[in-house]
C-alpha cells in the first residue's frame, strides 16, 4: 500500500504528488479535441492547471469546507476541477450531465453548492434554468459557445492565475464529495464520502488486478457516477497509468481503438451491445463453427476483439447490474473473460471483485480487502467496510434507515453466499414482485436472459399480481430502421416468438411470460424512464404502461404497442 510518513494511505492530493515526482513528464490524459485533434497532458500538467484552478476558486471567496458542483461529460478538466476544488479546502458534488433542469436544481439547492463548472454538454440551455441565482459559474474549454460567453473560461483563468502555494491538507474524517445516486424512485439522496474512503479504496484497489503504470484505459462512462470515478480517477492517481478520454457516442469505435485499453470497465448494456454488433457481422452458430477450426482460431479471436477496440485488453469488467450469462460464455470463448465486480455509490463501489481465474458465471466475486459481508435475515446483502459513506447529507432518518450503528450497510440487493464466500445477487428487496398465484419473481436475471436476443436494447419484466408475468421491450434505433418494412416486422416478429420460447424453456413455470410487449417510443433518461447510469425506472415504466398491459396482456405471444 502506498503510505505517508504516518504509516496511512495516501490521500488523492498526496498520490498526485507522488505521481508528478515519480512520473512528472508521462502522458497521463489524452483529450480529444474534435475533428481527429487530440492534447496531452502529462503529471507536471495536471498538477499545474489544478493547482492555478484552486487558486482562482478562492480568490473568488470560496472558503474551507464550501460545496463546489460540477456538472459535465468526461473529460480531463473535470477531474482537475475536481483536484482543484480538494486543493482549496471544498467539497465537490458531480452532477450527471444529462439532468433536466428541476433536478439540477434540487441537487444544486440541497447541497448549498456556491459554485459550478460548466462542461462538455449536449444540452445545456436545458439545464441552464435550473441554476441557482447567485452561483458563480466556470465554463470548461469543451463547455458549450453559450456557457464560454457567459461566464469565466477555464483556459482563460489557467493563462492569468498564478499556482497556490499551498493546498489543503485533509484530515481522513473530512467531507471529500456528495454523490448524488441517480435514483431509480425519488429524490437523489446525496451520499457523503470521507478522505479516508477515498484514501483507504485507493490504495487497496490498485493491488486487485496488479495495475501497472504502463495500462490503458478509457474513460466514457460517467465520472459522476462513483464506479467511473473510482475506476478511472481515483485508481489513475495510485497507479499512474493512462487515461484516454471519449469523444462522443457517435466517434467512441474510433476512440477505443485509439486507446486500446488494456483495463476495460463497461455496464451490461454496453457488453450486450458489443455482443449484438459482432452477432450481426458473424452469428454465433458461425462463430463457433470457425473457432474450431485450428489454424483460423487465433485470427478469428483477435479479429472479431480487434474490432471491438478490445485486442489488447487483459482485463475485462462488468458492473452496475448481471450481465448475461449467454453473453459471457460468447467473450470467453473469444478469450476475454468478463469479471463481474459489485458495489454501490453507498460504499464507494467497494465491496466484491471476480480475480482473474475464479470466476463463476452468475456469481461477482468474494469479499475485498478490509469487506465483511453477511445475508440478513430477509436475504438482503449487508456490508460493512471503510468505504462505506459517512451518511446522506441532511437525511438523517434516511442514513438511520441504511446504515447500522455498527457500519452495517443495507444494499437492498438480495443475495446468497457460497462456500468460497463468493457472492451471488438474486435480486432487489422491492423488485421482486408477487404474481396473483402468490409465487415471487425476480425479474433482473430473465430480462438478462431476453436482450440477448440482436435488435432488443431494454427489457423491463412486470406481473405484480397478474397470473403471469409480460416484458416489456425496446428495440435498437438501428432495428427500428430496419423494421419500416412489412415483410422485415413479420421476420423479427417470428424471431421474438421464438426468443420467447427459449427465454422460457429456461425458467420455472411460474416466470414464464406470456407476452413480449414491444413499445414503439424509446427509453431515455431524458422522459424519465432509466437512471444516468442506464438503469430502469421500474414503476415510471409501469405507471406509464399501466392501461395498455391490460389489453396487451390478453393476447399471448409478441404485441406491437400501435
Amino acid at each position: 500500500m502506498t503510505t505517508d510518513n504516518n504509516g496511512g494511505a495516501l490521500t488523492p492530493l498526496q498520490a498526485l504528488q507522488e505521481r508528478v515526482q515519480q512520473q512528472g513528464n508521462a502522458v497521463a490524459f489524452v483529450q480529444p479535441l474534435g475533428g481527429g485533434e487530440v492534447r496531452e497532458y502529462t503529471w507536471k500538467d495536471i498538477e499545474l492547471e489544478a493547482r492555478k484552478m484552486a487558486a482562482y476558486l478562492q480568490s473568488q471567496g470560496m472558503q474551507q469546507g464550501d460545496h463546489i458542483a460540477l456538472v459535465s461529460k468526461n473529460c480531463a478538466e473535470w477531474i482537475m476541477a475536481d483536484l482543484a476544488i480538494w486543493m482549496a479546502g471544498g467539497v465537490s458534488v458531480p452532477l450527471y450531465p444529462t439532468l433536466v433542469a428541476d433536478t439540477v436544481r434540487l441537487i444544486m439547492e440541497h447541497s448549498e453548492s456556491k459554485m459550478l463548472f460548466v462542461g462538455k454538454l449536449d444540452d445545456w440551455d436545458m439545464m441552464k434554468d435550473g441554476v441557482p441565482d447567485g452561483v458563480k459559474q466556470i465554463a470548461f474549454s469543451l463547455a458549450p459557445e453559450q456557457a464560454k460567453k457567459d461566464f469565466p473560461v477555464w483556459t482563460d483563468i489557467i493563462a492569468d492565475t498564478a499556482p497556490i502555494e499551498e493546498i489543503f491538507t485533509p484530515k481522513p474524517a473530512d467531507l471529500a464529495t456528495i454523490v448524488y445516486t441517480s435514483g431509480t424512485t425519488g429524490m437523489p439522496k446525496g451520499v457523503m464520502h470521507d478522505f479516508q474512503a477515498l484514501s483507504t479504496i485507493g490504495s487497496k484497489m490498485i493491488k486487485v488486478y496488479d495495475l501497472q503504470p504502463n495500462e490503458r484505459m478509457i474513460s466514457y462512462l460517467p465520472l459522476s457516477h462513483v464506479a467511473e470515478r473510482l475506476a478511472v480517477e481515483i485508481a489513475q492517481l495510485y497507479v499512474g497509468n493512462k487515461v484516454f478520454f471519449a469523444e462522443s457516442l457517435e466517434t467512441f469505435g474510433e476512440d477505443i481503438k485509439r486507446a486500446q485499453p488494456t483495463v476495460f470497465f463497461a455496464v451490461p448494456r454496453i457488453w450486450s451491445k458489443f455482443y449484438q454488433k459482432a452477432s450481426e457481422a458473424v452469428p454465433p452458430k458461425k462463430l463457433n463453427t470457425l473457432l474450431k477450426i485450428p489454424f483460423l482460431n487465433k485470427v478469428i479471436k483477435k479479429k472479431v476483439l480487434g474490432a471491438m477496440g478490445l485486442d489488447e485488453c487483459r482485463i475485462a469488467l462488468s458492473g452496475a447490474a448481471a450481465l448475461s450469462p449467454e453473453i459471457i460464455t460468447w467473450f470467453k470463448k473469444l478469450g476475454l473473460e468478463i469479471l463481474e465486480v459489485y458495489g454501490m455509490t453507498e460504499n464507494l463501489a467497494w465491496s466484491h471483485t471476480t480475480e482473474v481465474g475464479d470466476q463463476m458465471i452468475g456469481w461477482v466475486g468474494t469479499p475485498n480487502d478490509g469487506v465483511e459481508c453477511r445475508i440478513a435475515e430477509n436475504g438482503e446483502i449487508m456490508v460493512r467496510s471503510l468505504g462505506n459513506m459517512k451518511g446522506y447529507y441532511k437525511m438523517p432518518e434516511k442514513t438511520a434507515e441504511d446504515l447500522t450503528e455498527d457500519g452495517w450497510l443495507h444494499t437492498g440487493d438480495k443475495g446468497e453466499i457460497d462456500a468460497k464466500g463468493r457472492l451471488k445477487i438474486t435480486g432487489r428487496v422491492k423488485e421482486i414482485f408477487k404474481t396473483e398465484k402468490g409465487k415471487y419473481v425476480a425479474p433482473v436475471p430473465i430480462e438478462n436472459h431476453i436482450v440477448t436476443l440482436p435488435g432488443l436494447e431494454l427489457a423491463c419484466v412486470i406481473g405484480e399480481g397478474m397470473g403471469q408475468p409480460v416484458a416489456l421491450l425496446n428495440l435498437t434505433p438501428e432495428e427500428q430502421g430496419r423494421l419500416s418494412s412489412g415483410s422485415a416486422k413479420e421476420h423479427f416478429t417470428q424471431e421474438l416468438e421464438k426468443h420467447l420460447k427459449h427465454v422460457n424453456d429456461q425458467i420455472d413455470p411460474h416466470e414464464r411470460m406470456t407476452t413480449f410487449i414491444i413499445c414503439k417510443d424509446a427509453w431515455t433518461v431524458e422522459n424519465n424512464m432509466i437512471t444516468p447510469t442506464l438503469k430502469l425506472k421500474r414503476n415510471v415504466i409501469e405507471e406509464h404502461y399501466a392501461e395498455g398491459i391490460k389489453q396487451w396482456s390478453k393476447t399471448k405471444g409478441v404485441v406491437w404497442e400501435a
